[in-house]
């Protein structure tokens, strides 16, 4: 099919003047649903020079949208809008308890003022992000204040996204019914029938957990490494039983350097997902679910170009050919016939 950009937008119909500017197997624009730009160290402020590059080496593995759940402080107004920026949605500074998660990260609100925290969030930017559980033997967020951020957040037309990755607090984020889980390591495969139905989405970010895994290896025993080791070596299979189940899973990376979106794909398809799912869950999955359609008429004119279908050769991802966001090619050269 030949697609035309009419501004942002694109249309079958032929727009006078156009320029053809790829040619080759299209996909909607790559997104990366997990990740966290802007900050080269934990819990470093907010640096705009290092967004800007985080963002350009986002564009340059073919992603045209991100989804930032925590940021380590609020972006400045150009964040998800310049032309050499992919689309962006956020959610803000983390939203932790007391006495856990990165010092110098986040927020953390008493208890009873917590789900009023999360809706101003997500009244602001769309989203908010609240961390439910963090080491071995912290407490677990009461699903109680979590439930109660939950309807605030959604009272004010906003999503919740929570961070878990013990067996209680993902327990807890999905009977409190939070729009999406991230990593949800140590899962329990029961529960993922009820998030395919009340629609809570997983973001397993499987490459960088699984490099997590292998750093622990040589490590001394310790409850630690029992918990990680344990949910680590299962998430492969978690993850393709929620694809199984109808969960709809989203492709995020939650990682330094950025740009490695292909590699997520590639995890996605190692743990048992089909190459087709593994890239739904970075493109045409992941933007609508967070709000986008694809390649259709009228949709926002994002997309990424290979050389040929990366489905029968996952390696195609490390070398788009054209990426395309708001209508302007921001990344190859010209192709003519």
């Amino acid at each position: 099919m030949d697609l035309y950009a009419d501004g942002d937008r694109w249309t079958t119909d032929p727009v006078a003047g156009a320029e053809l500017v790829a040619e080759g197997w299209l996909l909607p624009g790559l997104v990366d649903a997990h990740t966290h730009p802007g900050a080269e160290e934990l819990g470093r402020p907010l640096d705009p020079d290092v967004l800007r590059e985080d963002l350009r080496a986002h564009l340059a593995s073919g992603v045209a949208l991100i989804r930032a759940p925590g940021l380590a402080g609020d972006p400045p107004d150009w964040f998800g809008l310049g032309d050499d920026s992919p689309r962006a949605v956020h959610a803000g500074p983390w939203i932790a308890q007391q006495g856990q998660f990165f010092e110098g990260w986040g927020r953390r609100p008493d208890p009873a003022e917590l789900p009023a925290v999360a809706a101003e969030q997500a009244a602001r930017t769309g989203w908010a992000k609240v961390v439910v559980d963090w080491l071995v033997g912290d407490d677990v967020m009461p699903v109680e204040v979590l439930r109660e951020a939950v309807a605030r957040v959604h009272a004010v037309g906003g999503r919740l996204a929570a961070h878990s990755q013990h067996p209680d607090g993902c327990r807890v984020a999905v009977e409190a019914g939070v729009d999406s889980l991230e990593h949800g390591m140590c899962l329990d495969p029961g529960l993922l029938p009820r998030m395919a139905e009340q629609g809570t989405a997983l973001t397993p970010t499987i490459s960088v957990i699984k490099a997590g895994l292998a750093r622990l290896s040589s490590e001394p025993d310790s409850p630690t490494k029992r918990w990680y080791a344990a949910g680590a070596g299962a998430h492969d299979r978690l993850t393709a039983a929620a694809v199984e189940a109808g969960v709809t899973v989203l492709a995020g990376t939650d990682s330094r350097p950025h740009g490695r979106i292909a590699d997520e794909i590639r995890a996605l398809a190692g743990a048992g997902v089909s190459p087709h799912q593994a890239i739904a869950a970075a493109s045409w999955t992941a933007r609508s679910y967070l709000g986008l359609p694809g390649l259709v008429e009228g949709a926002p004119a994002d997309a990424v170009v290979f050389d040929g279908d990366p489905r029968a050769d996952l390696g195609r991802l490390d070398k788009p050919r054209a990426v395309i966001v708001r209508g302007r090619r921001v990344l190859g050269s010209r192709y003519r016939s």
